[in-house]
């Protein structure tokens, strides 16, 4: 190599490294932004995501109805969904409010024989007393409390996400016009949102399914084993079931906690292993399947992305996980022909291919 060609090659890869540090910034900046304004974009995502899930049902409407009078229809079934989960989750929220202090004396009962226990390790009598301090049931009830209360926030956000929905669901009317329209100039980028709109819709609606079939088998399981509260916990199976890798494990714990509480180690033991083997099956073998490979996302970028989006967006972020990291990678790597090498990286398969079928 001559000594004329040193300096453009250094002068290349320094433009590379430049290019990369402003990305990183960039990227940085918007993640902090969007922190910041979680408030609005969580709601937001919600509502562009429930429009998603809802658009097939309206273009088939609108081949019977009129388009106005199908937009309608679509809206007021997604107000009567929001309203019911957010009454759900209201009076899961007081039923276990009401429920957890009434176990302090089992609690500490139980305490007592685990605190003999760690006295014989040579824990001090003082780190009992703090460690039991912070397993009081009324703090754990508000600890609880809080974070559905968080989730009932997100839906008590009435007024915005009315008409937000409002506008979405009706501007979804010439969604497909519009496409076709943009294809003409863009057509990687209107290719990218429609493998977005794919993923969420198949995502979101396999999950909500599933979550009703696991909500209803874990509560008639919970019933008949005596389990108190079992509504509340069948709520927070189908809540958790929107949460990826992680969302069994939150669903089991309150209710193996109070099965433990109201009847002992068996009965905890009973819940955990009958929640294993429904939750299991059905969250971990069969729900995967059905979704296929429209989702493209690895088990590995997945969990990240669960911690990411709950960091920014909160509770509301584990719920969204998957479908904000869809649109990442839409806008990321599936909108730039250049960074399409990408893809068997983030999917996890050395041939990833978008769900099938067309438009959005």
């Amino acid at each position: 190599m001559n000594s004329e060609a040193v300096p453009v090659l250094e002068g290349q890869g320094g433009t590379r490294t430049l290019r990369l540090l402003l990305g990183a910034a960039a990227l940085t900046f918007l993640a902090v932004t969007i922190k910041a304004a979680s408030d609005i974009i969580g709601p937001l995502m919600l509502a562009l995501a429930l429009t998603i899930v809802f658009h097939p049902l309206r273009r088939r409407l609108s081949r019977r109805l009129p388009p106005w009078l199908a937009s309608v229809s679509v809206l007021i079934g997604v107000y009567l969904l929001l309203a019911v989960l957010g009454l759900m989750l209201l009076v899961s929220v007081a039923r276990l409010a009401q429920l957890l202090p009434q176990y302090q004396a089992q609690l500490a009962a139980q305490w007592a024989g685990v605190g003999a226990i760690l006295q014989s390790w040579g824990i001090s009598a003082s780190q009992l007393d703090t460690m039991k301090g912070s397993l009081d049931t009324t703090r754990v009830a508000a600890a609880a409390a809080s974070v559905l209360g968080e989730m009932v926030g997100v839906l008590s956000n009435f007024f915005f996400i009315v008409v937000l929905l409002l506008f979405l669901a009706f501007d979804g009317a010439q969604t497909e016009r519009l496409m076709t329209h943009s294809r003409q100039f863009r057509p990687d980028v209107v290719e990218a949102m429609s493998s977005f709109a794919r993923g969420t819709r198949a995502y979101l609606s396999v999950s909500a399914v599933f979550g009703i079939i696991v909500a209803v088998v874990d509560t008639g399981a919970l019933w008949i084993m005596g389990v108190p509260g079992a509504f509340v916990w069948g709520v927070l199976a189908f809540v958790t079931n929107f949460i990826p890798n992680i969302g069994f494990v939150i669903g089991v714990v309150p209710p193996a906690l109070i099965a433990l509480l109201d009847g002992g180690p068996g009965l905890m033991l009973a819940v955990i292993i009958v929640y294993s083997v429904i939750n299991f099956v059905i969250q971990s073998i069969i729900q995967p399947r059905v979704i296929g490979n429209s989702v493209g996302l690895s088990t590995t970028l997945t969990f990240l992305s669960l911690v990411f989006w709950t960091w920014i967006l909160g509770p509301l972020g584990a719920v969204l996980a998957v479908p904000m990291s869809l649109l990442v990678r839409a806008v990321v790597v599936e909108a730039n022909p250049a960074n399409r090498w990408i893809l068997p990286i983030v999917s996890g398969r050395a041939t990833p291919s978008a769900s099938g079928g067309s438009g959005p």
